[in-house]
């Protein structure tokens, strides 16, 4: 039988566009149903002549669904990807342009940090929504999630519902072993690696190229060409620091500790000048994102006009997917899931981010034993500060959210304890029409 995937939040262009590339390229797919759901009529209508349009030129003989209706879109899945985003820019800029106020200068603010706590906030409210449908309407699907701040989001999601098989997935591990190849001169096909942690927070604990250690000569790379070193200047020194690189770009990194973005002069010197995608300027994506409100139709409309690449990518869904209900061909990947004895060295039951087998069995999960204590100490911090914040949603403890962000090492780094309150008061007065599960003042 045909198979059908439900894409909830398909009007993220990018996302869905490879991903049903990628999954249409895989014969088990070709005929499938593939759902696009999203609350915003006109991006979805953007998003299904996209789809459309790569299923016309790959000849494929697929179905297109687009509605408004979730529940329509996920009766009867066998696999379900989110790629939502909870409150448009308006909304979700003061994220960003609170905590900066408070000395808390961010570049994301997706993930971690008072900015990624007050967007899971919100956003495990729909999350948990969609994961009850699909509980409901398709429960033996497959369901991946790509919406951040991943580890929240997930640890929530298979707390509650812990028969589900679902995992996030993230490219930047991926990205970023394809980023020291390059630096290296190898192959991508060359590399192999374990990478463990939490995300945007996980290192490759092993690095080799034709099975022997590559470390010695991307330390070589990044010491001796100041091209490599200024391509990811705040990783780079991380990695000279803690001795394993870390697989998210240095903007997002440089807000995840006290090292970098504590001082002004610190983040001229590291956050600023770097030629990776995103070196790490204060308000980089909230940048984006504004100047993508009016540019978006305009991009689409020239996406519509130049030549389709049908070629398969390299996002893990449509592989995992073909991996448990497609033609079978097993793929390990490294997913988001709860540490029941995964690692070792990291708090019991959070979210990590290891190396999982996708087949006929479903996910399994692959143990790696222990982090190096230099690598625990900094994601275990990280991994407690999601614990309590889960907590809190779940709770509706205002208190314990507050607790948490006292431990974010940046904010610890930058303000007071006041301080931190007086922030986290006003981050939730902003927030108030969107965080249901939160009742009762001020801290």
């Amino acid at each position: 039988m045909a198979k059908k995937i439900a894409f909830i939040g398909a009007g993220s262009f990018g996302f869905t566009r490879k991903l049903v590339n990628d999954l249409l390229t895989f014969p088990a797919f070709a005929d499938a149903t593939i759902a696009l759901m999203d609350i915003n009529a006109e991006r979805l209508d953007y998003i299904r002549r996209a789809v459309e349009r790569i299923v016309a030129e790959g000849k494929y003989p697929a179905k297109v669904v687009a509605t408004l209706d979730r529940k329509e879109a996920l009766m009867g899945a066998d696999g379900v990807v989110t790629t939502i985003l909870h409150g448009e820019v308006d909304v979700w800029q003061h994220d960003i342009l609170i905590p900066k106020k408070y000395g808390v200068d961010t570049n994301v603010g997706d993930t971690r940090g008072p900015s990624g706590i007050f967007r899971f906030l919100r956003t495990i409210n729909p999350i948990l929504d969609i994961a009850a449908d699909i509980d409901r309407y398709c429960p033996k699907a497959v369901y991946l999630n790509y919406t951040n701040p991943m580890a929240m989001l997930c640890r929530t999601v298979q707390g509650k519902f812990p028969e589900m098989v679902c995992s996030g997935l993230c490219h930047s591990v991926q990205g970023t072993a394809m980023m020291l190849a390059r630096w290296i001169g190898a192959k991508d096909e060359d590399i192999t690696y374990t990478c463990m942690g939490i995300n945007h927070q996980a290192f490759y604990t092993d690095f080799l190229w034709k099975g022997e250690d590559a470390y010695p000569l991307i330390r070589k790379a990044i010491t001796e060409r100041p091209e490599v070193y200024n391509e990811e200047q705040v990783r780079n020194e991380m990695f000279l620091a803690l001795g394993y690189y870390v697989t998210e770009s240095s903007g997002h990194n440089s807000e995840y500790n006290a090292w970098f973005r504590k001082r002004p002069d610190l983040i001229e010197k590291y956050c600023t000048h770097g030629t990776g995608w995103n070196p790490g300027e204060y308000a980089y994506i909230l940048n984006e994102y504004r100047k993508r409100e009016s540019t978006w139709k305009g991009e689409m409309d020239k996406w519509f006009e130049e030549p389709l690449k049908l070629e398969r990518g390299l996002e893990y869904a449509a592989y995992i997917f073909n991996a448990i209900f497609g033609d079978g061909e097993m793929f390990k990947f490294n997913g988001n899931v709860r540490n029941m004895g995964l690692i070792d060295n990291l708090p019991y039951g959070c979210c990590v981010e290891v190396p999982v087998l996708a087949s006929r069995r479903g996910l399994e999960p692959i143990a790696v034993g222990k982090m190096p204590p230099q690598l625990a100490l900094l994601s275990g911090t990280s991994a407690q500060i999601e614990e309590m914040a889960v907590e809190g949603s779940l709770a509706g403890d205002k208190e314990m959210i507050y607790q948490a962000i006292c431990y974010d090492p940046l904010t610890a780094a930058v303000c007071s304890l006041r301080e931190i309150r007086d922030m986290v008061n006003e981050m939730f007065e902003q927030n108030k029409d969107w965080l249901p599960q939160f009742k009762g003042g001020k801290l």
